[in-house]
């Protein structure tokens, strides 16, 4: 019983979603052919058809809701609001809480005739090796292993083996240590 419940709410509101666009398609169109209908006239025979002021005349405290119809073309009414913004100050000052309002370039740090030892593609890898033979040269010549020390000793150790006891033979077996792979695999 869910199943067919199910079935017949979806398709109703699939129904009512058909039946709520072809409205708004209408009512598109309508705007659309309305609009074309405007483009020849002037924009002091389509404000005398809405009963409107002209936008440029407006002074603080107009109502410019009527600009703001989708019936009104939007030249109109881009230039309805260039004029509220001029004239009140709360939409024409920026109070600060605009996220990205600053200047976040570093133009105001920048230092003029600025010399760097960065190089594009080598990096800083000149002052490096610099600084580098530099340092061997303050440095004096001395033999840093001691002349009792075991050489084998001063070598890095190895890895070390891994010792496997096999249960059969009591052999013990070196392993070199591997590392792990993954292994896919796929019936076919």
């Amino acid at each position: 019983m869910t199943q067919a419940h199910d079935f017949w709410s979806r398709r109703k509101a699939a129904v009512q979603a058909e039946a709520e666009a072809e409205v708004i398609a209408a009512e598109d169109q309508a705007i659309a052919a309305q609009q074309a209908e405007f483009e020849e006239k002037s924009d002091a025979e389509i404000l005398a058809k809405f009963n409107l002021p002209d936008p440029d005349q407006l002074q603080a405290g107009d109502d410019v809701s009527g600009f703001m119809a989708k019936a009104v073309p939007d030249r109109l009414r881009r230039r309805a609001l260039r004029r509220l913004w001029r004239l009140n100050p709360v939409l024409a000052n920026v109070d600060g809480l605009v996220d990205y309002g600053e200047d976040y370039t570093d133009a105001a740090c920048v230092i003029e005739n600025i010399s760097t030892a960065y190089q594009v593609g080598k990096g800083m890898l000149a002052h490096i090796e610099a600084l580098a033979a530099q340092a061997e040269e303050e440095q004096p010549e001395e033999d840093t292993a001691e002349p009792d020390a075991d050489p084998e000793l001063l070598e890095e150790p190895s890895p070390t083996p891994v010792v496997v006891a096999v249960a059969e033979d009591t052999e013990e077996v070196e392993l070199a240590p591997t590392p792990r792979r993954m292994k896919f695999e796929f019936e076919g």
